[in-house]
């Protein structure tokens, strides 16, 4: 997918409305949770910069995205709600984050 040139340098609602459309349901397909560690010169150390959980929505590549505090596990295919869901354009690529997350159904 090509972006225009009209992105922001930083995490902001709009840019999430804009590729996930949040009127239909979203679906959590992470059997476990990816932890994020902070690497130093190349090399990881003990820090855990997030958490990163696989979704899928209609009519979407599956995606991810990513919590700074360790959310609950859903059960697989799981209908859920993002608090604070935010994205970022980077070159081509559109990074995701939220606050917490819970389930619908």
């Amino acid at each position: 997918m090509k972006l225009n040139n009209t992105r922001s340098n930083s995490y902001n609602v709009d840019t999430a409305k804009k590729h996930i459309d949040l009127s239909l349901p979203i679906q959590c397909v992470t059997s476990f949770i990816e932890i994020q560690h902070k690497f130093i010169d190349n090399k990881r150390t003990d820090e855990i910069t997030g958490y990163k959980l696989w979704f899928i929505q209609k009519g979407l590549n599956p995606f991810t995205i990513k919590f700074e505090e360790e959310p609950e596990l859903p059960d697989f295919l799981s209908i859920v709600e993002f608090e604070q869901l935010e994205g970022i354009e980077i070159r081509s690529n559109v990074y995701f984050k939220a606050k917490k997350m819970k389930v619908v159904k």
